[in-house]
Order: structure tokens, then sequence, then C-alpha cells
């Protein structure tokens, strides 16, 4: 029997150099190889290339190894909350590739696989498409992409054998089982190491074959970066749907409104903010499963404090729970129903939309550079996107406009928007088809609050919440 088996992360990292590529597995802080890291900051391993979701936060997990300098370069999809990390990217101190996360997936995912390159129609229009190769199919564009391999890759699993099966808990599977098979040599750390044939081989996740190190790590902060609670249903249903003088709607009021969107059946994807409320007003009768691009289908409500889960989250790093029916899988499966188009109707904020469906949500250049994450494959494959966001920012300007002007995140691809004003339809021609107002907004209001071309046909009826 083959054994993979090694004493703890210092002698599975005994070869790691200077100037590697390394894969280190994650979604937040959700299944990070907490010891592979804190080991390879004490062995002070510099100029590193980290190819990795994104980075921790800045004082735990890729975060340490920002902090003391260690990383030349990171490849990941999303920035998020790490301060440290955009302070880097933006002062130039860092090299960036910023990568949407379903091509992320996908390119770790064929590296591993024997695939040299791939199309994909995510960042077709968007800065990510400059300098790639594309070619039309069935009358669709898309960008050539190519794979990525690594020197190594750390991960973290629940189980493991010696022989270096692998099980994964909850959410916390994400990139590691593609980044496994992508890494030249795989390091393994496991809460629980078992000896070989301890494992059910219909449970494994990953098989050993692509595992060439296992150790049983010393201990688990499992640190959560969104801890959420619930509050009771009730609670949630009780928050105010319109603004204090009774006039436009709170971000409860826009999620309530879009909920009504819902059909039963539907496979629904909600991004980060104000549509992850839509969950709190699915309308009585209707039916929905909640998928979230890091490895859950069937999102439940938050829990309760004796049920949270540090290996349970969503998109947004919140802490979740499951329906019945649910089910969890890796990213590049994950994006797989998204690109695949077998998610009905998608649901995210904006910082800007233009009257052509374009959307803008991801960066401020110069200014703030949170990473495109998920929504760039998204909006490229969903079959209906709905928009979630104010009509108009802090200082009072229009955010639906005729053209963005903020870097692009997906060309022609909205089709409903609901603001705190109103209710809107995009239209194949260009321009904001105006199919409701807020309770106490004056169509007067949403002219002014609209640069971007708006139609207004007969007469607009108010919003029934």
């Amino acid at each position: 029997m083959i054994n993979k088996e090694v004493k703890n992360a210092e002698e599975a990292l005994y070869d790691i150099f200077d100037n590697s590529t390394v894969m280190l597995g994650g979604f937040g802080l959700c299944g990070i190889p907490e010891n592979l890291i804190e080991t390879l900051v004490k062995k002070g391993t510099k100029g590193l290339t980290c190819i990795s979701n994104n980075a921790g936060v800045d004082d735990f997990g890729i975060g340490l190894l920002l902090k003391t300098r260690q990383v030349k370069k990171m490849i990941s999809s999303y920035v998020g909350e790490n301060k440290e990390f955009e302070r880097q990217l933006l002062s130039r101190e860092l090299e960036v590739d910023l990568i949407p996360q379903g091509t992320l997936a996908e390119r770790i995912r064929a590296g591993g696989a024997g695939i040299p390159a791939f199309y994909t129609p995510a960042g077709v229009g968007t800065e990510v498409q400059e300098g790639k190769e594309t070619r039309e199919f069935n009358g669709k564009i898309y960008l050539l992409e190519s794979s990525l391999r690594a020197d190594f890759t750390l991960i973290k699993a629940w189980k493991g054998d010696t022989a270096g099966n692998l099980i994964f808990k909850g959410t916390a599977r994400n990139f590691s089982p593609m980044m496994a098979a992508a890494g030249k040599v795989c390091i393994a750390e496991v809460e629980e190491l078992l000896p070989a044939g301890s494992i059910d081989p219909n449970s494994v996740h990953v098989p050993g074959i692509y595992v060439q190190r296992i150790f049983q790590g010393q201990g688990y902060e499992k640190r959560i970066e969104q801890r959420t609670i619930s509050s009771g249903k009730q609670n949630n249903l009780e928050k105010p749907l319109l603004n204090p003088d009774g006039v436009g709607l709170t971000k409860y009021g826009i999620a309530k409104r879009i909920s009504q969107e819902l059909r039963d059946g539907y496979y629904v994807n909600l991004g980060i903010g104000i549509p992850t409320l839509v969950a709190n007003y699915i309308p009585e009768g209707v039916h929905v499963m909640l998928q979230s691009e890091n490895g859950l289908l069937g999102i439940g409500p938050f829990p309760d404090e004796k049920n949270i889960d540090a290996d349970l989250i969503n998109a947004g790093k919140q802490t979740v729970s499951m329906l019945p029916g649910s089910s969890l899988f890796d990213s590049a499966q994950s994006f797989g129903m998204i690109r695949g188009e077998h998610i009905d109707l998608t649901i995210l904020g904006a910082m800007e939309v233009d009257k052509n469906g374009d959307i803008a949500n991801w960066k401020i250049p110069g200014k703030m550079v949170k990473g495109m994450g998920g929504a760039m494959d998204l909006v490229a494959s969903a079959k209906n996107i709905i928009v979630a966001m104010q009509h108009v920012n802090k200082y009072g300007e229009s955010k639906l406009l005729e053209k963005c002007t903020l870097p692009l995140t997906g060309i022609r691809c909205v089709k409903k928007i609901v603001t705190e004003l109103a209710f809107l339809e995009v239209q194949d021609g260009g321009g904001f088809k105006l199919l409701e107002k807020a309770p106490g907004v004056s169509i007067e209001m949403i002219k002014k609050a609209t640069i971007g071309r708006l139609i207004i046909e007969g007469n607009i009826p108010e919003m029934i919440l």
C-alpha cells in the first residue's frame, strides 16, 4: 500500500523554494490550509506567486504572507475585505492578475486534466478580453483562456487516509479538488488522518493519485469571516420596506419587490449585498433553490448560535444552513452550472447600468478594487438578470446612464432593475422602460434621477409590496 503520510507541515514543506508558484485552497477563510500557511510564513519563503480565489483577511490566511511581503504575485478573482491586498494592488507593490472566478476554477481544472486552453464567454466586452483571442460559436463570442499549473498545491480537507484520499466538509471543498490535480506536488493537511481502507471509496472527493503528501494538522482556528446569526424570520419581515418619510424603498423594500419576480421551481443565484435579502421574502407557495458559487445548492436561513458551522458559508462569506434536498460540490462544477445556463435567475448589485444593459460593479480605477469574483461568469451566461441597486450615488448622481463610465462587468446582459425609486426594464433598442414607481415617488423624481434614456408609456402604476 502506498503511504503518503508525513509528520507535520514542516516536513511537508521541506523542499518548497523561493519564487515557487503555489496554489492555495479555500474560499475566504473557509477551508484554508492554516498549518501550511503558518509554516510557510515561518520559513520565510519569498517571491511566491500565489494562485487562490482570494487572499483571506489582513491578519489570517494568505493575508499573513502579504503582510510579510513573501508574495510577489497574486492570481485571484476577488480582493474582498483584505485592505493590505487592495493597498499593495493600488500602489503597484504587488503584481496582480484578477480573473473571473469561474474562469479561474476552470483554468485550474484544465491544468490538472491536461487541457492547455478552452473558450469561455466570461469577460467578453470587458478589460479581461484585452489581448486575448476570440472566436464565435453559435452566434456568441468566447475568449480563449489558458490552463494553470503550480509547483506546489497546499490544501486542507476534513478527513484523509494515508493513501491520500480526501473528503471535504460543507463548502470547504471549493477550489481544493481542482488544485490537487493541478500541482506538481500536492500537500494536504487534514483534521483527521485515517489508515488506508478506512474511507468508503464511494465517499472520496479527491482520489489519492493527486496527493503526494498528507498529514494531520495540529489544530484549527477556523475563523469565520462573516459570522451571521439568524434573528428569526419574523424579525426579518418586520424590517421597514419604505424610507422614514414614506418616499421610496429601503434595501429591504428593494429585496421584497424583486422577490415577486421569483417563480416556482427556479434555481436562483443571489449576489452579495441587497440580493442576499431576497431570500427573506420568497412568496408563499413559491419553491426555489438558491445556488452559491462556492459550492452549495439549497442555501437555507442563517443558523442560530448553536448550529453555526465555519465550514458552511455562502458566496458573501456569511454562515448559512442547508435546506432538505441540498447538494455540495466544488467550484468548477458550480460554474459549470452557471456557464451551462442551468441557473434560471441571477440577482446582483451594480455600481452602474447603462441603457444597453451593460453593467459595472467590480472596481473604481485608482480608488477601489474588490475584484469581479463570479459576477462576470454570471452575467455572461445567466438566462435572466435582475439588478438590485441604488438609483443615485452618495452625491445624488444617477447610476442609470447612457453609457457606463466604470470598467464593465458584462455587456448587454441586464434585463430588469429595481431601485429605491422604480422598477425598470432594459429595452432591446436601448433605454430604461419604467414599469412601476416606488410608493411616494413621482415621475418627475425618477426623470431627475435618470441620465440614461428613460421610456415612459401610459400610466405608471405604484409598486405593491
